[in-house]
Order: structure tokens, then sequence, then C-alpha cells
């Protein structure tokens, strides 16, 4: 199985649409079972093409890409969290090639309110993989010292929903880096969820972010902040950064971590 996890930084990237074909032949190249997606945006003033998806929808636009270089097997979840940058509705998406048995969204933060920027929904899609059903969830997450929207309660809240029975993942932007003890990245592991950059035969450094983002504004260190965590030990072969100019180029604020597990 392989598995890809990217915050986009969606519409906000110079050579945005250069960069979505990037992203397309990267995914006909490595044919990724599951693609979790974070900052998927679409213009508030762009025109519906389906309940919730807009023509400029960023997830819709890497479809026409994939479907454009002969790729029709993937399909896409999203669903819409804040309005980010005043004139976009942004969410979490996850694209997938294999067949959706059951999708959720749910929002983690305290605030539901669209029109506040720390608002944070989670997506989450099972499928079946070698007959065995695994959930995936795409995380985009608030800072551990944040007083409004502190991360330890928006853990707890998505804890709620992941399944107790069965395996699963939770990828993508979780804005606490691996380094610092005893904030987010160890609160995770307490509620024993497992690293699977750690546990990976194969890895790089990690880093996936490097100097100051959005977010991130005062930061001048290399992070590792985007992940993909796991409900148990599994056999990992190869964990690696991609999309950060030494393995494909850079195409967002953040770079991507891509897995190959089983």
């Amino acid at each position: 199985m392989r598995l890809l996890t990217l915050n986009c930084h969606s519409w906000r990237e110079k050579n945005q649409l250069q960069k979505i074909k990037i992203l397309a032949r990267t995914i006909k190249e490595n044919a990724y079972d599951v693609i979790a997606l974070q900052e998927v945006s679409q213009s508030i003033f762009s025109k519906k093409i389906d309940k919730e998806v807009k023509r400029d929808h960023y997830g819709q636009v890497l479809l026409n890409e994939l479907r454009a270089i002969g790729v029709h097997d993937y399909r896409l979840v999203w669903s819409f969290s804040h309005i980010g940058y005043i004139s976009y509705e942004e969410g979490v998406a996850i694209i997938t090639k294999h067949p959706i048995e059951e999708t959720s969204s749910f929002y983690v933060s305290r605030t539901t309110n669209p029109l506040n920027w720390k608002a944070r929904k989670i997506v989450g899609v099972k499928i079946q993989y070698n007959g065995k059903a695994i959930s995936f969830y795409t995380c985009h997450l608030g800072w551990w010292d944040d007083k409004d929207e502190p991360f330890k309660d928006q853990i707890d809240r998505l804890m709620e929903h992941v399944p107790h029975d069965e395996a699963y993942f939770l990828l993508g932007d979780f804005n606490n880096d691996a380094s610092k003890g005893n904030e987010g990245y160890d609160y995770l592991l307490q509620k024993g969820l497992v690293d699977t950059f750690e546990m990976a035969t194969e890895k790089d450094k990690g880093t996936t972010v490097s100097g100051n983002i959005a977010g991130w504004s005062k930061n001048k260190q290399d992070l590792r902040i985007d992940y993909i965590f796991t409900n148990q030990e599994i056999p990992v072969s190869r964990s690696n950064v991609i999309f950060n100019g030494d393995n494909k180029p850079v195409i967002s604020d953040h770079f991507g971590v891509e897995l190959k597990v089983f």
C-alpha cells in the first residue's frame, strides 16, 4: 500500500496550475492507494458543479488533470471547514482509487463557525484493502499552545471518532514539531498512536517545513509537522519526504510525505 499526504497551500502558490500538473504526474507514477490533502480550496465566487464542489476546486482540477493524462480511477471526498484568505472556501480531502465503503466529516475544533479560520474539520473514508477494512483520516490541526483552539482538545475530539476495533491512519498537517518534547507530538504518542516514520526501514530526515511559512512566520528551523500515524504496529518499508526540491519539485509551502507499507 502506498500513501501520500500533502498540505497543498492551494491557490496561494505561484504557477499553481503547473504545480498541479506535477502532482498529477507523480500520482500517476506512484499509483498511491490513498492521498490525504489539506488546505484544499475553491473560490467562494466560482460556479458549482455539484452540491459542494465548484469549478475551480483544487481537488477537482487535480482529478481533471489526472484524467487528461489517462488516470481515471481516483475519486474525491472533501468537506468545507472555513473561509481562508478572505475569498476561499477551504477544507480537507481524501483521494483514493479504491471503492469507498463509508465517509465521514466532523469538526474537532471548539468553533464550527466557517467564518473563523481556526475551525478545523476532519474527513475520513473506509476502504477494503486485501480483504481488511481500513479507515483513513485527513487532518489539518491547530497549535499546541493556541488559547482559543488548543491542539490537545482537537486530538481528544478526533479520537472519539476513530474506530477502536479496526486499523486506521491519521495523515496530514498536525502543526506540532516532532522535536519539541511534552507537546503535541508526544501527546499523540500517549494516545497510543504509532509514527510510521519511526517504524520505517528506509527513511530520510523527515523535514516537511523549512523556514517561515503561514502559521510559522517566526520559524527559522527545519520542522517535521506533517505525519502519517496509525493505531497498529505494521511493517513500513519506506517513509520519505517528497516535493522538497530533491525528491520532486517544490509545489507547496509544505513538503509531502509518502509511505510504503505492508
